[in-house]
C-alpha cells in the first residue's frame, strides 16, 4: 500500500507546474478584460512570490508540527481554493486577494515534498518528479488556450482549480501512508531540529548553496523570460520563429530531467550539478558568438538541458550535505531564496535591456552561471566531511 504514495506525489508536483504557467499565458487577455494594464501582471506576480517565500520559510516549523502529508493536502487546497477565486474574478484587486493563499500554499506544499523526497527516495526520483513538475508548466497553456477559444480565461482556471480539488481529496485519503516509514533510513529524519533562519545561515556552506539557488533560479527565469525578445531584437529574428525557439528551453529541462533520472543512477549528485553547469556554458558560449542562427538554436535547447540536473539535484543532496534534521528548514530556504532570484532578477535584465542592449543577455546569464559554479564548488568544499560521514552510514 505504501508503494500507492509515490504516484500521489507525481500527481503533486504535476499540480505544483499547472497554475505556474497559466498566468503568462492568459494575461494578453486578461488585462483587457480586467480594465487594467499590461504591467500589472508584475504587481500580481510579487504578490503571489511573496506568499511563496513567506510560507517557505516557515515550511520546517509547519511540517515538524503537522506532517508533510497534512501540509502537503492543505497547501495544495489553498491553492485549488486560490485557482476558483481566480475562475470567478473580474476585477484586479480580486486577483489580489486570492493572490495570497496562492503563493502561501504554493510555498509550502514546493517545501514539504522537495525534502520528503530527497530524504527516502532515490535521485533518480527527484529528476523525475520535477520532469512531471516541466509536465504540467507544459499542460497548463494548453489548456488555457483552449479555455480562451471556446469560452473565457476564468474557465482555464475553473479547469486547473478541479484538478487541484480531485488532488486535494487524494491526498487527503493518503494521509495514512505518510506516516508509515517507507525504509529504515526514515528514523534519519526523527531528530529533526527547529532552527531559525539566523541559526541555519551560520551553519558551514549554508550561505554557499542559498546563493546557488539564488542564481540558478536567476539564470532560469530570465533565460525563460527574455530569450524570444534577444532573438528577434538583436539577432532580428522574426518574432513567431523567436517565441517556437524560446519554447524550447522548456522543453529542454522537461525532457532533460527525464533522461537525468537514468544518468544519476552513475553520476553523483555533486557531478550531476556540475554536468549541468558544463551543458549550460556551451549553451550560453553558442548564443553568445556570432555564429548562424541554427548555432543559436541549439544553444537556447542546451541552456534548457543543462538546468534540467541543477535544481533537482542541489534538493536531493540537501540532507547529505547538512544533515536530515535540518534538511527541512535549509530546503526551506532554499525555495525562499529560489523565489527571490526568479522574482528579482528578470526585471533587472528587463532594465538593462531596454536601456542598454538586449545583446547582454548571454553575457548575462554568464555572469550569473560563473557565481553558481563558484558558490557550489565551495559549498561541496564546506560540506564534504559531512556528506561523506552521511553516506557511510547509509
Amino acid at each position: 500500500m505504501v508503494s500507492l504514495l509515490l504516484p500521489v506525489i507525481y500527481l503533486a508536483f504535476i499540480s505544483l507546474g499547472l497554475p505556474d504557467s497559466l498566468l503568462g499565458s492568459a494575461w494578453p487577455v486578461m488585462y483587457k478584460d480586467l480594465g487594467t494594464s499590461v504591467s500589472c501582471a508584475g504587481i500580481l506576480s510579487m504578490i503571489i512570490a511573496a506568499g511563496t517565500i513567506v510560507s517557505s520559510l516557515l515550511s520546517d516549523r509547519l511540517n515538524t508540527k503537522f506532517g508533510t502529508g497534512k501540509v502537503t493536502a492543505f497547501s495544495v487546497l489553498a491553492t485549488a481554493v486560490a485557482l476558483f477565486g481566480f475562475s470567478i474574478s473580474h476585477s484586479f484587486p480580486a486577483l489580489c486577494f486570492f493572490g495570497i493563499p496562492y503563493g502561501l500554499g504554493a510555498g509550502s506544499v514546493d517545501a514539504a515534498l522537495n525534502n520528503y523526497v530527497a530524504l527516502h527516495y532515490k535521485a533518480r526520483h527527484m529528476s523525475w518528479l520535477h520532469c512531471m513538475w516541466g509536465v504540467g508548466c507544459s499542460i497548463g497553456p494548453i489548456v488555457m488556450s483552449y479555455a480562451i477559444t471556446h469560452s473565457t480565461w476564468n474557465m482555464g482556471y475553473q479547469v486547473i482549480s478541479v484538478f487541484q480539488i480531485v488532488l486535494t481529496v487524494l491526498l487527503f485519503l493518503s494521509l495514512p501512508f505518510w506516516k508509515r516509514p517507507l525504509d529504515n533510513s526514515e528514523n534519519k529524519a526523527e531528530a529533526v531540529q527547529n532552527r531559525g533562519f539566523f541559526q541555519l545561515i551560520r551553519v558551514s556552506g549554508v550561505r554557499e548553496v542559498l546563493t546557488c539557488f539564488f542564481c540558478y533560479c536567476a539564470l532560469e527565469s530570465t533565460a525563460g523570460m527574455w530569450a524570444a525578445s534577444y532573438c528577434t531584437l538583436f539577432r532580428g529574428i522574426d518574432a513567431q520563429r523567436a517565441a517556437s525557439w524560446a519554447s524550447l528551453f522548456y522543453i529542454g529541462i522537461t525532457i532533460g530531467r527525464f533522461f537525468c533520472g537514468f544518468i544519476t543512477m552513475k553520476l553523483s549528485d555533486q557531478n550531476m550539478i556540475r554536468l549541468g553547469q558544463a551543458v549550460m556554458g556551451i549553451g550560453i558560449l553558442l548564443i553568445l558568438l556570432p555564429l548562424p542562427d541554427s548555432l543559436l538554436f541549439l544553444g537556447l535547447i542546451l541552456v534548457g538541458l543543462g538546468c534540467a540536473p541543477i535544481y533537482p539535484s542541489i534538493i536531493h543532496e540537501t540532507p547529505a550535505n547538512f544533515g536530515a534534521e535540518l534538511s527541512q528548514g535549509i530546503i526551506g530556504m532554499q525555495m525562499a531564496f529560489a523565489y527571490m532570484g526568479s522574482c528579482l532578477m528578470p526585471p533587472l535584465f528587463g532594465l538593462l535591456g531596454q536601456y542598454l542592449t538586449f545583446g547582454l543577455f548571454p553575457v548575462f546569464m554568464a555572469a550569473i552561471l560563473l557565481l553558481m559554479f563558484l558558490m557550489a564548488e565551495r559549498m561541496h568544499k564546506a560540506t564534504a566531511e559531512h556528506r561523506a560521514a552521511y553516506h557511510a552510514a547509509l
